[in-house]
Order: C-alpha cells, then sequence, then structure tokens
C-alpha cells in the first residue's frame, strides 16, 4: 500500500468497532447516493484498486460494493470530515443505481407514502442546474398545460433556437454593460433555454457535465 494511503488511515478516528461511516456522492452533480460503513481492511482496498469497498454489517465480511448486481462504484476522491469520523467517497455510480432496492439513491423518503415504482423515480438532491434539466426532462415527457416550457418545445427548434439567440444577446449586453445583477440574470436565462434544447434533442445534461470533467486538466489547447 502506498505510504499517502497509510497516512491518510492513519488520520482517521474509527469507531470502538473499528468502523467509520462512508457517504457516497455521484462526482458529476453532487447527488448522495448512499451511506455505508468502512473498517481499515476496506478502506485499503478501496485505495488500492479504486473499486469501492464497503465492510458489511450484516454478513461481518468484505463488501464489493456491485459484484452481483454489476452496480459497482469508482471511487474519484476521498475525504475526511473535520473530526475525521465520516468519510466522503466521491464516486462513478455504475447503471446510475446505488440502492438495493433499485434506486438512484437510497435517500428517498421524505415521509410521503410512496409505492415502490415511485419510489423508483424519486430523484436526490442534486445542484440546481441537475435538477433543473430533471423538471425540464419531466416537462417533455408529462406536459403541463400552460406550462412556458411545454410551449417552446411545441415550437421546436425554431422556437428555440431563436431564444437562444435572444438570450445570448442579451447576456452579452449585461456584460458589456457590467452589470453584475442583469449578468446573472441574463446566464440563468441563457442556461435555462440551452438545457430546453439538450432535452429537445434528448443530450443529457450529465454528458454535458462529463465533457467538463473530462477537460479538467487537459492540455492547454493553442489559441
Amino acid at each position: 500500500m502506498k505510504e499517502s494511503h497509510t497516512t491518510f488511515i492513519e488520520e482517521l478516528r474509527f469507531d470502538e468497532k473499528g468502523l467509520i461511516p462512508a457517504i457516497s456522492q455521484d462526482w458529476l452533480d453532487g447527488a448522495v447516493l448512499m451511506l455505508a460503513w468502512m473498517n481499515k481492511a476496506s478502506l485499503e482496498k478501496t485505495l488500492e484498486t479504486g473499486a469501492v469497498h464497503y465492510w458489511s454489517r450484516s454478513r461481518n465480511e468484505l463488501w464489493h460494493k456491485g459484484a452481483t448486481s454489476g452496480y459497482t462504484q469508482t471511487l474519484k476522491g476521498i475525504r475526511y470530515d473535520c473530526d475525521a469520523d465520516v468519510l466522503l467517497l466521491t464516486i462513478e455510480q455504475k447503471g446510475n443505481v446505488a440502492c438495493h432496492t433499485g434506486a438512484r439513491s437510497c435517500f428517498f423518503e421524505d415521509g410521503e407514502k410512496l409505492s415502490q415504482e415511485e419510489k423508483l423515480k424519486v430523484q436526490p438532491p442534486k445542484d440546481i442546474s441537475s435538477s433543473l434539466f430533471d423538471l425540464i426532462s419531466n416537462r417533455k415527457k408529462w406536459p403541463e398545460e400552460g406550462s412556458y416550457t411545454n410551449s417552446l418545445f411545441n415550437g421546436g427548434d425554431n422556437s428555440i433556437l431563436k431564444k437562444i439567440g435572444e438570450e445570448s444577446a442579451e447576456f452579452v449586453m449585461a456584460c458589456k454593460d457590467n452589470d453584475k445583477a442583469s449578468i446573472a440574470n441574463e446566464a440563468a436565462d441563457l442556461i435555462f433555454h440551452l438545457q430546453v434544447a439538450l432535452a429537445n434533442h434528448e443530450v443529457d445534461w450529465r454528458d454535458v457535465l462529463s465533457v467538463l470533467a473530462g477537460r479538467r486538466g487537459a492540455p492547454r489547447r493553442n489559441k
């Protein structure tokens, strides 16, 4: 095991059973997917292989997440909190399913009585741009009368792209005027209409985030 891994583990405060809670979070949209437990052995295995391993308290054994279901997790980053007694794993979830129920996230309960089918549709809290795209996509699947978003979909590319052109020009003018409030507002309008165009062409917002993530650390391009 690498010396840096050993140092990391030595900083942690495990409980009396040698365990530490680990929260897994989606590497692109920040959605909280699940909470499980790790011990030194599972943490070492995770750091060495990049494949997330937990410790199963019910089976009392090392648990390679997704080894049976195929819904594995790949470690993208790891941190611990200020008390060093909770881990935060940034992970890439294969199959977009983290919960044993088949849901994307284990955190779908909010006190309402939901059917199993409804639970599978509940999206975990995530960044506002990703949540907005979910809402836009739902409008396309299940139109609502009087919805501005649906009026754009009904108009097709002609309507959507016209608005993108208008919002782009307004964003440019706000920048030229150095009006910070207007810049923020026009940027929000532009992002919204861009997302409508993406949904209209069935391009997922996560595909955009993946492209952005892939460009981090990439070689600099010549002007």
